[in-house]
C-alpha cells in the first residue's frame, strides 16, 4: 500500500470549513441550535488552537496546546455523532476524518512527550496499512 502524506494544518482548516457548511445547513430549530453551536465552536477552534501549537514557547507548552486541539477534536466528534444520530448529517459527511485526526494528534502528543522538553515542531505524518506515525523532520 502506498504511503499517504498530508498537511495536518490544511486538514484541520478543511475540517473547520466543512463544519461551518454543515452548521449553516442545519434546520433552524431549538434542537439543532445547541449541538450546532457547540460543533461550530469546537470544530473551528481545532484549527485555531493548532496555530497556537505551532508557536509554542516550550515542549511543555507544545504538549499543553496540542492537548487543547485533542479536546476540541473529541468534542467535535461527539457533536457530529449527536447530529448524525438524529439523521441531520449525511452518513458519509465526515467518514472517519475526525477519527484519523484524533489518532494523528494523539500520536503527536505521545511523540512530543517521548522527545522531552525540546520539541521540534515540524512533523511529517504517514498513513500506511491503517497505522499513523509522526516523524520529526
Amino acid at each position: 500500500m502506498a504511503r499517504k502524506e498530508f498537511d495536518l494544518d490544511n486538514r484541520l482548516f478543511q475540517l473547520a470549513f466543512r463544519i461551518i457548511d454543515v452548521v449553516e445547513q442545519l434546520p433552524d430549530t431549538s434542537t439543532c441550535k445547541i449541538p450546532g453551536n457547540h460543533l461550530l465552536r469546537s470544530g473551528t477552534s481545532v484549527a485555531l488552537n493548532y496555530c497556537e501549537v505551532q508557536s509554542a514557547e516550550s515542549g511543555r507548552d507544545f504538549i499543553h496546546k496540542f492537548n487543547l486541539v485533542l479536546k476540541e477534536l473529541r468534542e467535535s466528534f461527539v457533536n457530529l455523532r449527536i447530529l448524525n444520530a438524529r439523521s441531520l448529517l449525511k452518513d458519509a459527511e465526515f467518514d472517519g476524518e475526525t477519527d484519523e485526526l484524533i489518532a494523528i494528534v494523539v500520536t503527536s502528543i505521545n511523540t512530543a512527550k517521548r522527545n522531552g522538553e525540546e520539541v521540534n515542531r515540524t512533523f511529517v505524518f504517514r498513513l500506511q496499512d491503517s497505522q499513523i506515525s509522526a516523524i520529526q523532520t
